[in-house]
């Protein structure tokens, strides 16, 4: 029996399902998690299926998680989407069900639950969703479900243009389109960004400091948000676009939080960056990590080790 067909046997075994993924969402793991969801209410309309988390406003158009109470965690399956480690769960009631799943493309480096099914060759949780409908001849995939994890998948693949995009992501993508929704207002929606958005990549690319080897950084300082009217989520639009600059091999983007403390949105365009992700904390893929510092005095040093990296690296994709 395929690990598909393990997860679906769980899902047929407990009246109550709870979903959960990842703090600070983003398209994936919001596609992932409700898609999954639609489809399990879809296709078991008297089961009891939540999603459960924090609202981001800014992906509310893809679906809005659900408050529930503690008891009703009592004797339910729980399952966890696009979420690498244990901390990064949101909502920590997560441990209360009778059963875990972990459904993930990330490194497995926890694995947790007692079913663990991770992809880390998948370009996002939701394609690896579409995999289970696939991999599980009694599930059906409807369309709003087919909405959300196209938008988790476009927006995990930077639409198509990052490497974990294989051919197989085409193909679910295009079974996605088949269904009826508007594939061009997701897409549009995706590449959207708000006027203070827009203010603040400009002020990104008049400031951002790149080195002779090809590493970029950027320092977004609570002054510099106030600002700007934004908050660290809405510094995400911003991180491919160092990613377009010619030159760049690997960039960081470092936002002060409310704390004092920094969170680094690292990404690159070929250098491995993830194992300097886990020195600062963090972690993630090969080409896309984050991590944390406790305040500007590490910056420098951080930089001089993203360099090295940069310098190190041989390969083509350094355009």
């Amino acid at each position: 029996m395929s690990i598909q067909e393990d997860i679906f046997a769980k899902i047929q075994e407990f009246e109550t399902i709870i979903i959960h993924r990842h703090q600070r969402p983003d398209p994936d793991a919001y596609g992932s998690q409700c898609g999954l969801a639609t489809i399990l209410r879809a296709n078991f309309p008297q089961k009891k299926v939540y999603q459960v988390g924090e609202n981001v406003h800014g992906l509310a158009w893809i679906a809005e998680p659900e408050k529930i109470a503690d008891e009703v965690y009592k004797d339910a399956l729980v399952i966890v989407t696009d979420t690498a480690n244990q901390p990064r769960v949101d909502d920590q009631r997560y441990l209360n069900g009778k059963y875990l799943i972990k459904i993930d493309h990330h490194p497995n480096e926890d694995p947790y639950g007692e079913i663990c099914w991770v992809n880390d060759h998948a370009s996002s949780c939701s394609e690896m969703i579409v995999d289970l409908v696939n991999g599980v001849e009694q599930l059906t995939l409807p369309d709003e479900a087919a909405r959300m994890l196209y938008a988790g998948i476009v927006g995990d693949t930077g639409r198509f243009m990052y490497d974990a995009t294989t051919p197989h992501t085409f193909r679910v993508a295009a079974q996605l389109t088949e269904h009826h929704f508007d594939v061009a207002h997701i897409n549009r929606r995706l590449d959207s960004i708000a006027l203070p958005v827009a203010r603040l990549a400009a002020y990104v690319y008049e400031n951002l400091q790149l080195t002779e080897n090809g590493a970029a950084y950027i320092v977004l300082s609570n002054e510099l948000m106030h600002k700007f009217e934004l908050k660290d989520a809405s510094t995400a639009p911003i991180v491919p676009l160092i990613g377009k600059v010619i030159g760049v091999k690997c960039w960081t983007i470092f936002v002060q939080q409310k704390d004092g403390t920094f969170r680094l949105r690292i990404r690159s365009k070929g250098p491995v960056i993830n194992e300097l992700a886990k020195e600062y904390g963090g972690g993630g893929h090969p080409l896309a990590s984050g991590a944390f510092m406790q305040d500007e005095k590490g910056i420098p040093a951080y930089i001089k080790k993203l360099d090295a990296i940069a310098t190190a690296y041989t390969g083509e994709k350094n355009d």
